[in-house]
């Protein structure tokens, strides 16, 4: 018995050993969690059309729908920060807020404001279909 395989042999079949076809290994992923930052996580879970407004104003100003969804926070939005106290929340978004409207003269602000308001959307479906917050 050769340990070695030969060209188109499989080490299985070198050794001697049941061949179990071609089938690759059978893996499960039982969760797959995304690892936020402290600003991202602090989106808040609004009501859907709350959330499109938002998209709507930081399309055509940049920061302003972000801004308007901070004061969501201290109306009860839940946050991917339950840990935070909900002043600590709103203040991360403010700072999202300005941090978008400060680079919005060079473009980044504003691609990241839209990229921000299609979160905020993406969040509220999954509030609205009763998805697990944590994906």
């Amino acid at each position: 018995m050769d340990p070695f395989p030969k060209d188109g042999e499989s080490a299985a079949a070198a050794a001697g050993e049941p061949s179990r076809g071609a089938a690759p290994s059978s893996g499960v992923v039982v969760q797959v969690r995304e690892k936020k930052g402290p600003l991202r996580a602090a989106i808040p879970y609004m009501p859907f059309p709350v959330a499109v407004i938002c998209l709507f104003l930081n399309t055509f100003v940049p920061g302003l729908g972000t801004f308007v969804s901070a004061f969501t926070v201290l109306c009860g939005a839940r946050t991917d920060l339950p840990d935070r106290h909900m002043c600590c929340v709103f203040w991360l978004n403010i700072a999202a807020a300005l941090i978008q409207i400060l680079t919005a003269i060079v473009m980044v602000g504003w691609i990241m404001s839209i990229f921000w308001g299609m979160d905020m959307v993406i969040l509220a479906s999954y509030k609205e279909q009763g998805i697990p917050q944590q994906l």
